[in-house]
């Protein structure tokens, strides 16, 4: 009786393919709810060979695109229904049909009215609508993403993925935010300022909100250059100066952003969210060399680090743990994120951490956890712990 409604319902994925009526078509539901694979997105696409299945892998922190000829991509599509996923969403230009698993197996198919616009144009070619636009920008086209035409140039699209993907992931967390106006937002090492001007515009422009902005950064041509672009976009309240992580004077903070500060000055910049009591801290770790020289392993462990490699990767993951465990003790609820895929830059975890308020208990349970740790690796102090006992000590 089941695979009689697969059968059933992918003899209708293919007629409205055929007929280019296929809008839409989500798998989702894992059987399995460990699986790494969240969803299966595919739509129709347009490309020189002819009409192809496009196929979106969601996994929890990236997504993998592949294209299949309508005869390829359907028994795909029927392997993931009767093996991995319980539902499916058929969404077309004359009706939605929802396939969904009950209970003991059982298999019903619904047919309800239809709720996505029909496609127009199945072409590859067109340009994917990003949370950045790049109409009439100024910023990206003084920083050298876009040409003359405020068209993507071809060779900065990677960094223009980059910056799309950083404001898809803390934009929302912002928005959630609730903040003053005028409130102070420090970007501190923010370099030629790509992900500054775009944050600065999507908070102003998408979440119409009044930030004070500043990006600190200690090259003075770097700082020149990026307050030329910010006069040029007409970003009032977005300023550059010259100074360092450790002792920029910028005042009170309420959102504080660190990418790419490398090794320990990220510590140094947590900190300074910390001690300035600040709402969101954004940071993404690079060279991770505190840790690992700290590391002096004695029990089994010791046969694995014996490989530099693996020595250094466990180092920048126990490094950046126990970072957000830190947070966590200090009042945060941390996250980590895929920054970007790794094929575009191997430094690519984001940690962010929202103050919250927690109890003694939970407070103490961190710190033991962190105790722990430190012990199973032989370490006797992270560099951020040294950095808050100077102000007040790591205990409940």
């Amino acid at each position: 009786m089941e695979n009689r409604q697969i059968t059933l319902f992918l003899d209708k994925v293919r007629d409205l393919t055929n007929k280019q009526e296929l809008i839409k078509l989500v798998i989702a539901k894992q059987r399995n709810p460990l699986s790494d694979l969240k969803s299966v997105i595919v739509t129709i696409v347009e490309l020189k060979a002819g009409i192809r299945l496009n196929f979106v892998y969601r996994y929890q922190t990236r997504d993998i695109t592949k294209n299949f000829s309508p005869g390829e991509g359907l028994p795909v599509i029927k392997k993931y229904l009767e093996e991995d996923f319980l539902n499916a969403e058929l969404f077309a230009a004359g009706e939605t049909i929802q396939l969904t698993t009950v209970s003991r197996g059982k298999i019903k198919i619904k047919t309800t009215k239809p709720v996505l616009k029909p496609v127009t144009s199945f072409s590859h070619d067109h340009v994917k609508e990003r949370v950045v636009s790049t109409d009439q920008n100024i910023y990206l086209r003084e920083l050298g993403i876009l040409n003359a035409n405020f068209e993507v140039r071809h060779e900065m699209s990677d960094k223009f993925l980059q910056i799309n993907r950083y404001i898809e992931l803390i934009g929302p967390v912002i928005g959630e935010l609730n903040l003053p106006d005028g409130f102070q937002v420090a970007d501190m090492g923010s370099g030629k300022g790509y992900l500054t001007f775009a944050l600065y515009d999507f908070l102003t422009r998408k979440l119409g909100k009044n930030p004070v902005m500043n990006g600190i950064e200690s090259r003075d041509e770097l700082v020149n250059l990026s307050n030329e672009i910010a006069g040029k976009s007409g970003f009032g309240n977005l300023h550059f100066v010259t100074g360092n992580i450790a002792d920029a004077a910028i005042g009170k903070i309420d959102i504080l952003i660190a990418l790419h500060a490398c090794d320990t000055a990220t510590d140094d910049a947590i900190y300074r969210g910390i001690t300035s009591d600040a709402s969101l801290i954004v940071c993404a770790p690079c060279c991770h060399k505190q840790i690992r020289r700290e590391f002096n392993v004695t029990g089994p462990l010791k046969s694995v680090l014996k490989h530099g490699i693996l020595e250094e990767r466990q180092a920048e993951i126990i490094t950046d743990g126990l970072r957000a465990l830190i947070m966590e003790s200090q009042g945060y609820q941390t996250r980590i994120f895929e920054f970007i895929s790794t094929e575009h830059t191997p430094k690519n975890l984001l940690i962010v951490g929202k103050r919250v308020t927690r109890d003694t208990s939970s407070k103490q349970n961190i710190l033991e956890n962190i105790s722990r740790i430190k012990e199973l690796y032989g370490m006797r102090q992270h560099y951020l712990e040294g950095l808050l006992k100077q102000v007040k000590p790591l205990t409940a």
